[in-house]
């Protein structure tokens, strides 16, 4: 494995055991290989862990959730099949518990609250949408958020608990609030940042550890060098 590579992923670790392995990603990688044919990390933590630990053959690598491209933070990778198995319940159970942070221009209506609403997604487009309830093939999706941070430039902070993990759904209920996320584009904000990410992080996860049983809590700032707006915030 390329040096830089290796280093780029050991940067990353927020925690590791026999287990599982969680990295905060940077908003430029791709979770899982795709149609633009670029390195993922699912196949980077493979090289990662083999030369770490120089195994033979072929590493087991099991993805237990994914975050869109443009996004940064934390990501929980399966290092054993009984884990991924675990965690994968955990997610189809909603007992894995998200908080995410989001840059957005626009201040809430409310300064707190909960969004509760059905989306539907768009294929081809790879956009989702509100609808009404009632409408085939909508999920419904939940989160609460909170205004915990305001810039002198205008900008707001919002802290959102996700309880449902819809395609987006972040995304799309900020934006049908009136808050679209700083960059993102594709749900209504002017302009996009200058490295083609969007300004929401996965900023904490808590979870039972899939054989210890214990309970995780993980944190990880977002990347400064994304985006130096985050660092108005600390």
């Amino acid at each position: 494995m390329d040096n830089n590579l290796y280093n780029t992923i050991d940067q990353q670790v927020v925690y590791e055991d026999n287990h599982i392995i969680v990295l905060n990603k940077r908003p430029s990688q791709i979770v899982q290989g795709d149609k633009t044919g670029d390195v993922c990390l699912v196949d980077m933590v493979k090289e990662y862990l083999k030369e770490k630990y120089n195994k033979p053959g072929q590493v087991f690598c099991g993805l237990v959730h994914r975050l869109d491209r443009p996004v940064s933070g934390l990501v929980i990778f399966a290092k054993t099949d009984k884990a991924l198995s675990r965690l994968s319940k955990q997610i189809k159970d909603h007992e894995i518990k998200k908080i995410y942070w989001a840059i957005t221009k626009n201040t809430p209506p409310q300064h707190e609250g909960k969004l509760v609403g059905y989306i539907k997604r768009n294929e081809k487009q790879n956009k989702s949408y509100i609808v009404p309830e009632g409408t085939a093939n909508s999920k419904l999706a939940i989160l609460e958020y909170k205004l915990i941070g305001q810039s002198g430039g205008g900008y707001n902070l919002i802290e959102v608990h996700l309880h449902t993990g819809r395609h987006h759904q972040i995304r799309t209920q900020l934006a049908d609030m009136g808050c679209p996320i700083r960059g993102d584009l594709k749900y209504g904000y002017p302009r996009s940042n200058t490295d083609g990410s969007i300004s929401l992080h996965a900023h904490k996860l808590s979870f039972i550890h899939p054989v210890k049983k214990e309970l995780i809590e993980l944190e990880a700032l977002p990347y400064s060098d994304s985006d130096k707006l985050w660092t108005v915030f600390d």
